[in-house]
Parts: structure tokens; C-alpha cells; sequence
């Protein structure tokens, strides 16, 4: 399960806030978002449990379920309490879909290889990482998680800026090919997005997704070799 959220909540305003793509958190800004500056919202320990209630029923019961009659429900609490502090279901689904984007890029650490051999095992086991680190929850936020993705350029420009990142390193060293960088960073992105969004939408068993991804994943990369 997902940490509470209160590391991507800004008390202060009472705005969500979103991973930029050098790992900042800023405060969203979608036009669709209402301006926070006079949002009388509570924030406050209610809030907090309000969005890990919405999290256990989202992740046993699946994102497309929650609603918020059974946030009440769960918690026997009533209307008002709910939209004093949020807008509707879609802004804790924001909150708890920013908050695992947050803990899977934190768990891309990056590391100085000796050799050839060590960079590919280290971008294999990394990217593999980040997979199993997402599957299980987005097995349950898998439409929610799919459509954000698609259409969230902060986290297409965040992975692609740290793969160009491991190109030029790679580059430098002599590790791979001459390769066209920006192309590259591109390609990687669309097989290991499509990749995961795929083995998700199909319910692959997780064991069987990392197992044939760090197959055609390594396969990939052998192509890059120097």
C-alpha cells in the first residue's frame, strides 16, 4: 500500500501538488484545477484519513469503483465532511495516483558502472523495479493510471529526460552505439509504457509481466551495444 499522501499536499494553499521533472513537487497546474488561493478547504488529519480509506477501497476494490457514497459509508461520516475538504472523487484519485507516481521515481537511483556490463544490469534491474513497484497498484488504478499517464507531459518529459540521461552516459563511455539520443529516449519510453500498460490491462501475472520483460527488455539493449 501507498504512503499516506501528506508529502504531495501543501498545506499552506490546500493544493495538491505534482511531480515535476526534475523530482519537485509544484502545485498542479492544469487549468482544470480551481485556483487554491481562496479554497476555504479543511486540511486536516480527517483529510488525511479520508484519502487512505479512498486508497484501501481503490486498491482492493479497483479505482473504477470509488465513489464517494462509499468513502462515507466506510467512514460513517457525512457529505459535509467530505466536501469541506475536497472538490469531488477525482481529486483524491489525483492525490493517491501523484502520490505513487512520487514512489516509483524515488526508487530510480542512479549509480556509476565500471563497465558495459554493469550499466545494462544496473538499467535492466532499475526499469524492472519501476515496473514491479507500479504493477500491483495499477492493477487496481489501471484505466485511471492509464489515461493520467497519457496525457501527463511533466511525467512523459520526467522519464524521458533520465533514459536521454543513461544514453549519453552510455554514450560517453563507449558503452553503446553513435545512437540518436532523442530518438532512442523515445523508443524506450513507448516499450516500457506500452509494455505496462499492456500487461496490466491483460491481468498478466506479475512474475510472468517481469519475466518476459526483462527478456525483450534485455534483447533491446543488446542492440545498443557498442
Amino acid at each position: 500500500m501507498l504512503k499516506p499522501y501528506h508529502p504531495l499536499f501543501d498545506t499552506r494553499t490546500g493544493g495538491i501538488q505534482y511531480p515535476t521533472e526534475d523530482g519537485e513537487l509544484l502545485n498542479n497546474p492544469d487549468s482544470r484545477q480551481a485556483d487554491t488561493k481562496n479554497d476555504d478547504r479543511i486540511r486536516d488529519e480527517m483529510s488525511e484519513k479520508i484519502i487512505e480509506v479512498a486508497e484501501q477501497l481503490a486498491t482492493t476494490e479497483g479505482a473504477g469503483t470509488l465513489t464517494v457514497r462509499k468513502i462515507l459509508q466506510t467512514m460513517e461520516i457525512t457529505n459535509r465532511v467530505f466536501y469541506n475538504r475536497f472538490r469531488n472523487i477525482e481529486e483524491v484519485l489525483e492525490i493517491i495516483y501523484s502520490n505513487m507516481v512520487v514512489k516509483i521515481r524515488k526508487s530510480i537511483t542512479p549509480e556509476q558502472t565500471n563497465s558495459a556490463e554493469e550499466f545494462f544490469q544496473h538499467v535492466i534491474d532499475v526499469v524492472t523495479r519501476a515496473l514491479v513497484m507500479s504493477y500491483e497498484n495499477k492493477m487496481q488504478f489501471n484505466q485511471y493510471v492509464f489515461e493520467n499517464d497519457s496525457h501527463s507531459q511533466s511525467n512523459y518529459n520526467w522519464w524521458y529526460t533520465e533514459i536521454r540521461k543513461l544514453i549519453d552516459y552510455a554514450k560517453e563511455r563507449q558503452y553503446i552505439k553513435n545512437i540518436d539520443s532523442d530518438a532512442m529516449s523515445y523508443a524506450i519510453w513507448c516499450f516500457c509504457r506500452g509494455y505496462n500498460a499492456d500487461a496490466v490491462g491483460r491481468h498478466l501475472p506479475m512474475d510472468l509481466a517481469v519475466q518476459n520483460f526483462r527478456y525483450s527488455f534485455s534483447i533491446l539493449l543488446d542492440g545498443m551495444r557498442a
